[in-house]
């Protein structure tokens, strides 16, 4: 199990973002992530929100050893054949730290749809948005693998799908290489067994699927016999190569362990 950082990027400052980044990694955390949400819905006249992909390749020469990833990217907000070649780029800034978390953003009923909204974005029914990712993912692992001259990563950042529901569990497992939900979802083992089932169907290794999830900073999740613990029933994962574990869909988790906020 490997326990990253979140920092939540709501009306923050990037020199605050650096400062906690470099002190995470200082403290032996293994990862970091930001949310990919463009204004803070509780603080309209606020500061703003740092842009999350800008955020993270600066950490990426902030930081040495840490993991980096967005928990999780809107598919909606990137042409996913630009964003295959940011992931690349990225991949080598960091030198091979990415875990691409990707996602189907938030529904019409999330207060996150007004900044769709203001950028001239239609927010479809769940289904619609679901399909994206998954052609999103299609196109990216095309490039990656060297079609018409675009960068390839080296090597290929784990694709880590978020979600809340069966359906993007689903996904997560059949097109994606690992899934990303909350620590305390009521049906975590549920959605945890159906991803790996689609990985399996998929004709992969279960065990190799990365599993993460995210949980506030609550003693519940440290304790060894934490019903979240029980329910992941995660086994270790492979120690090559050596990842850590990822997001999640419109407020996902993270890694194979538990993610603070």
């Amino acid at each position: 199990m490997k326990t990253d950082l979140l920092l939540i990027p709501m009306s923050a400052r990037y020199r605050d973002m650096r400062a906690a980044a470099v002190a995470a990694e200082e403290a032996g955390f293994d990862g970091l992530w930001t949310w990919d949400h463009l204004r803070d819905p509780d603080a309209a006249s606020g500061p703003g929100v740092p842009e999350a992909w800008t955020v993270l390749t600066a950490l990426a020469e902030a930081t040495q050893r840490v993991s980096l990833g967005p928990l999780v990217l809107n598919v909606a907000n990137r042409h996913p054949g630009v964003l295959a070649n940011m992931a690349a780029t990225l991949q080598a800034v960091s030198s091979g730290r990415l875990l691409l978390g990707l996602g189907a953003g938030g529904n019409r009923g999330t207060p996150y749809a007004a900044e769709q909204a203001a950028i001239g974005q239609s927010v479809e029914r769940d289904k619609v948005r679901a399909d994206r990712v998954v052609e999103a993912i299609g196109l990216i692992r095309r490039l990656w693998s060297g079609e018409a001259g675009f960068l390839q990563p080296e090597p290929p950042p784990p694709i880590i799908v978020g979600g809340f529901g069966p359906r993007m569990a689903g996904i997560a497992g059949r097109y994606g290489d690992g899934f990303n939900t909350q620590a305390f979802h009521p049906q975590l083992g549920d959605l945890v067994r159906r991803a790996r089932e689609e990985h399996t169907a998929s004709g992969r290794d279960a065990s190799q699927l990365i599993v993460t999830v995210f949980a506030g900073m609550d003693a519940r999740i440290v304790r060894p016999h934490s019903r979240a613990r029980q329910l992941l029933a995660v086994p270790s994962r492979p120690k090559e190569p050596e990842t850590s574990e990822a997001v999640a869909d419109e407020k996902p988790a993270r890694r194979e362990s538990a993610a603070s906020s």
